[in-house]
C-alpha cells in the first residue's frame, strides 16, 4: 500500500486531485446527514389514504392518471412528463468529457388514484425518482455515410439547434405515463388557482431556481424584448384552443373505441391579418418572426410551442361523455410542493423500495465520506513531505 501511494505521490498534479476529494469528502460527510434526514421524515409520515389524507405533509401512493397526455419527443410515449437531455462528448481542456446540451422537461397537471379517490398532483418543484424511458449512445461510424442517429432523436436535436455534427452522444428520457405506480411524499393544500389542461407546462425541478434562456445576439432577456416592443402582447393565459394556426387531426382507435385529438401550433405566419384578426398568440408569433428569433427557447417562453410537443385528449367517437367529464378539472386541493414544508419527493418504486435506498446512500456518505476525507489529507501529507 505503502509504495503504491509513493508512486502515486510522484504526479505532479496528485496534490490537487487529493485537496479535491478531501472537499468532496467532507461535501458526502454532510450530504449523507441530509440524506438520512430524508429517510426518517418518508419512515415517520404515515402513508395515507387519497380518501382520508389530512391537510399538509402527506404520503400517499396510487396510480398515475388523467384526462390529457402529451407525446414524449425521443420515444413518443403518451406522458404526463417528461425529460429528455442529450450529452456530447466534447474536449474540454485538456480532456473530453460528457457535457449536457440539451435538458428540456415538461409537464401537464395529472391525477394519483389509489381506488379510494383521486387527488391533482402539480410535479412543479419535485424531486423525481422515475423509470428511465430511454437510454442510448450513438457514435458516427467510418465505414457508413448514412446518419447515424435514428430520425427521432435527429429531429429533437434539430429542434433545438444542433445537427448532426458526427459527433458522439448520449441520450437520455424520462416519463410519467398514464397508470404508472408512484410513491409521492409532498404537501396536500389548497389549491392556488391550478387548472388542468392540455397546455404543456415547462417544469422546474427541485435543483431549478428558475428558467433563463440564453439567445446569442441578446444581452437581455429576448422575450421581454419583444413584449416591450408590442404592447398589445401582454401577458394572457394561453387556452388550448387560442393558437395561432391550429392543425386537427383524429386518429380513431378501433379496439377502444375512442379517437385521439392532436391539437398542434403551428409557428407558421405565412398567411397575413389584420391585427384585429390576430389573437394574443399570434401577435407574440409575428413579432418573434420579425426580430428573427427562431429559437425554440425563446418561442417556449413566450408560452408558444414551435411544434414538437403535441397534447392530446381522449374523447369516444360519438361525442357522449368524454373522459375529461371524469375529472375535477379546478380540484379544491392539490398535492404539490409546500410552503413551511418544502419536501416534495416523486418515485416510481414503493416506499419499501425508496427507504432501503436512502437507508445504504447514507451510511455509504456518513462513513465513506471521512474516509475518503482521510486517506486524501494522507496523500497532501506525503505530496508536501510533512512527513
Amino acid at each position: 500500500m505503502g509504495l503504491v501511494l509513493t508512486v502515486l505521490v510522484t504526479s505532479e498534479d496528485l496534490w490537487i486531485v487529493a485537496l479535491l476529494g478531501a472537499l468532496a469528502g467532507i461535501y458526502l460527510f454532510f450530504r449523507g446527514f441530509r440524506v438520512l434526514q430524508r429517510k426518517r421524515l418518508i419512515g415517520d409520515t404515515p402513508t395515507s389514504k387519497i380518501r382520508s389524507a389530512s391537510m399538509g405533509l402527506v404520503e400517499v401512493t396510487g396510480l398515475a392518471s388523467g384526462p390529457y397526455t402529451m407525446k414524449a419527443p425521443i420515444t413518443n410515449l403518451p406522458c404526463y412528463y417528461y425529460r429528455s437531455m442529450v450529452w456530447q462528448w466534447k474536449q474540454v481542456g485538456k480532456n473530453k468529457e460528457w457535457v449536457k446540451i440539451i435538458d428540456e422537461s415538461l409537464h401537464l397537471p395529472f391525477y394519483l388514484d389509489d381506488n379510494t379517490g383521486r387527488v391533482l398532483v402539480n410535479p412543479q418543484g419535485a424531486e423525481l425518482d422515475i423509470h428511465r424511458d430511454f437510454h442510448e449512445e450513438y457514435s458516427p461510424s467510418l465505414f457508413s455515410d448514412k446518419d447515424f442517429i435514428p430520425v427521432n432523436v435527429s429531429s429533437f436535436l434539430e429542434g433545438h439547434g444542433f445537427g448532426n455534427d458526427r459527433e458522439k452522444i448520449k441520450v437520455e428520457e424520462y416519463c410519467i405515463k398514464p397508470k404508472n405506480a408512484l410513491f409521492i411524499l409532498g404537501t396536500l393544500a389548497e389549491n392556488p388557482g391550478l387548472e388542468v389542461s392540455a397546455k404543456p407546462i415547462r417544469t422546474l425541478h427541485a435543483t431549478a431556481t428558475g428558467v433563463t434562456f440564453s439567445i446569442s445576439g441578446f444581452k437581455e432577456d429576448p422575450l421581454q424584448s419583444v413584449l416591450d416592443a408590442a404592447p398589445a402582447m401582454m401577458q394572457t393565459t394561453m387556452e388550448t384552443r387560442s393558437f395561432s394556426t391550429v392543425i386537427t387531426t383524429k386518429k380513431y382507435d378501433p379496439g377502444a373505441g375512442t379517437s385521439e385529438e392532436i391539437i398542434r401550433l403551428s409557428a407558421d405566419t405565412s398567411k397575413p391579418l389584420n391585427a384585429d384578426q390576430m389573437t394574443q398568440q399570434q401577435k407574440i408569433a409575428a413579432a418573434l418572426t420579425k426580430a428573427g428569433i427562431s429559437n425554440p427557447a425563446a418561442w417556449a417562453a413566450a408560452g408558444i410551442d414551435p411544434g414538437p410537443v403535441t397534447a392530446t385528449a381522449v374523447c369516444p367517437e360519438n361525442g357522449s361523455a368524454t373522459n375529461v367529464q371524469d375529472f375535477d378539472l379546478k380540484p379544491k386541493v392539490a398535492l404539490m410542493k409546500g410552503t413551511h414544508n418544502p419536501a416534495f419527493f416523486i418515485s416510481w418504486r414503493s416506499q419499501r423500495d425508496v427507504l432501503a435506498s436512502l437507508g445504504w446512500k447514507s451510511a455509504l456518505y456518513i462513513w465513506g465520506g471521512p474516509i475518503l476525507t482521510l486517506l486524501c489529507a494522507y496523500i497532501l501529507v506525503r505530496h508536501f513531505s510533512f512527513l
